[in-house]
């Protein structure tokens, strides 16, 4: 299953369950090294929302930019940047992307046309700057921009949600809102009406899709492209999760108790959820899912 090639591929939910499961083992690899020690300084993982990344694969095109923030692996992923020369540069190896100089936090492939910054919100004046070169050179290309609930409190979400709708320019802002930002509940510092909410002040398209369920997450994201792609300015998309793990790894993760980690698990998995619709629709047995 390539997500590289010169059409953006159709995903069936089986591709993308499979997707997903290379998205966790991905995740498991990297928090291995911080067992072993191999791995220095802060690292965070995505795990519980690989349903929002493995929904972005299939609309993207590979004249598209992808500018993350520092939970960045899964969109990696899903933009097709490869497996090992990530895992390189995440392990600071000289056959990494960048040559081990960027780690973790600054992954950066210009071939796949993916990037990260590991400033919170910082990443969507970068995709801003994409969408506009976009419109510069007359190309249908858009520019998606990621951050976090923690993210969207900041000036750049204001000033970069304002100067693209303007200028009407291609750019998809997508929010995963896991709920906290580090340890500080979303639901205390966003006010009414919520992250997509805001859209309406700028005239953008805006909407909210639960990110556990991956086809729920494809459909939004792919109108949301659409919009960007057919000249009517930006869009906004808040997806729903979960972060299972703390906010990096070694994280005491004080602030939320082990019931409520548990219940979002045993409920909020997008693993596990697909998994069960395949199951429910005679896709595979199982067998062959294991």
């Amino acid at each position: 299953m390539a997500l590289d090639a010169t059409v953006a591929p159709v995903l069936s939910l089986l591709d993308r369950y499979h997707l997903m499961l290379r998205m966790r083992a991905f995740e498991d690899a990297c928090a291995e090294g911080i067992r072993t020690g191999e791995l220095r300084g802060e690292l965070h993982l995505a795990t519980g929302q690989e349903g929002i990344a493995a929904g972005l694969a299939g609309s993207m095109r590979p004249s598209d930019w992808l500018v993350s923030t520092h939970r960045s692996h899964l969109h990696a992923i899903a933009k097709g940047v490869p497996l090992l020369p990530m895992l390189a540069e995440i392990y600071e190896k000289a056959s990494g992307l960048a040559g081990g100089k960027g780690g973790h936090l600054h992954l950066f492939d210009p071939e796949h046309r993916f990037s990260t910054t590991g400033i919170v919100g910082s990443a969507l004046p970068v995709a801003l700057g994409h969408a506009y070169a976009a419109r510069m050179e007359g190309s249908d290309a858009v520019a998606i921009g990621v951050t976090g609930d923690g993210g969207v409190n900041t000036g750049q979400f204001h000033e970069t949600m304002n100067m693209a709708a303007i200028w009407s320019l291609p750019l998809v802002v997508l929010v995963e809102n896991n709920h906290y930002a580090i340890s500080v509940p979303a639901s205390g510092v966003i006010a009414p009406p919520g992250i997509a909410g805001r859209a309406a002040a700028y005239g953008a398209w805006g909407a909210v899709v639960d990110g556990t369920e991956v086809e729920a997450v494809a459909s939004a994201f792919a109108e949301a492209v659409a919009h960007a792609r057919g000249g009517s300015g930006p869009a906004l998309l808040e997806a729903t999760c979960h972060r299972f793990r703390g906010h990096y790894e070694g994280d005491t993760d004080h602030y939320r108790t082990p019931a409520s980690r548990e219940e979002m698990v045993r409920s909020g998995d997008p693993i596990l959820i697909a998994r069960a619709l395949l199951l429910e629709r005679g896709v595979a047995d199982a067998p062959t899912l294991d």
